[in-house]
């Protein structure tokens, strides 16, 4: 695996687990809410939103195959 891959995977391993700390202490306490009111849900919109950001954040590398003169 590339070092961006690495990153982006980690990214969106930490928004996993702030998702789930999200659901733990402020989450909806009345099972209303679509995201909040379930860790699992929680959890893989963080992970989501993780790995978007990863994405967007990080320098992507792109090959020439062109040669220059």
């Amino acid at each position: 695996m590339n070092r961006r891959r690495l990153i982006t995977l980690a990214v969106a391993a930490a928004g996993a687990v702030a998702g789930w700390f999200y659901w733990r202490f402020v989450g909806c306490s009345t099972g209303s809410c679509a995201i909040t009111s379930h860790p699992v849900n929680s959890s893989l919109y963080g992970a989501l939103m993780g790995w978007l950001v990863a994405d967007l954040v990080l320098p992507r590398t792109t090959k020439n195959s062109s040669p220059t003169n």
